[in-house]
């Protein structure tokens, strides 16, 4: 098969942050308040399984602090609740402790070597991805970048795929997805008519899937010759 683009997720697969409940954890503390990081991780999951597809087509900043008031909501905080909603979005990469995972930047510099386009499509909004190649050192190898603003969707709807497919002027299989989320990056884009591999690091999942403990693998499990 001969594939024309490399597809990857954006969080947990190119470049490390830390997990969102400590996020949270780490700001509300700085305003005095104090929640244990399981509480605060089931009123995030509690946030997430809440929103609608409605949701998605909202500004930037009127999702995130609706999506924060509920987790606020949750963690039944009720004394400034409108700072806390709006300072949880203002700050949260100052907090994310974000790093490019040491394979990315060999394996984004050979991919594009071998010719192949290159996105990013991941589950935050164009403004959170902007934000966060400016605080990181990637190469700019991206044809495009797809966000939540993008379709007003989410991963793991096969829309956000085919929408990233439909800007790169090729066929769904002739890309491949990459990404740590076995729900939303790997069934997403197989959903949507993609390859997909699954970025395992701690190879930790098991099943009947494609998967890859290393960027650095990307070429030979493709089969991609120069």
């Amino acid at each position: 098969m001969i594939f024309k683009a490399v597809l990857f997720d954006l969080g947990g697969t190119l470049i490390k942050t830390a997990p969102p409940p400590e996020i949270i954890r780490r700001i509300l503390t700085k305003y005095g308040v104090e929640r244990s990081i399981k509480d605060i991780a089931l009123a995030h999951e509690g946030a997430e399984r809440s929103m609608s597809t409605e949701d998605y087509r909202l500004a930037y900043y009127d999702f995130w602090i609706k999506w924060n008031r509920r987790i606020l909501e949750a963690l039944e905080i009720h004394e400034n609740t409108d700072l806390l909603a709006r300072v949880l979005v203002d700050e949260w990469w100052d907090n994310a402790g974000l790093e490019p995972y040491d394979d990315a930047e060999e394996a984004l510099l050979g991919l594009r070597g071998l010719g192949l386009k290159i996105g990013i499509v991941t589950n935050a909004f164009i403004k959170d991805i902007g934000e966060i190649l400016a605080r990181v050192s990637l190469p700019r190898v991206f044809d495009i970048l797809v966000g939540i603003d993008s379709v007003g969707r989410a991963k793991p709807d096969p829309e956000v795929f085919r929408y990233a497919i439909k800007l790169l002027r090729i066929q769904p299989n002739e890309a491949v997805f990459i990404g740590d989320s076995l729900e939303r990056d790997y069934f997403g884009a197989l959903n949507a008519g993609l390859r997909a591999i699954l970025i395992d690091r701690e190879n930790s999942v098991r099943g009947d899937i494609v998967k890859i403990s290393n960027l650095r693998e990307i070429p030979k499990i493709l089969d991609l010759q120069k």
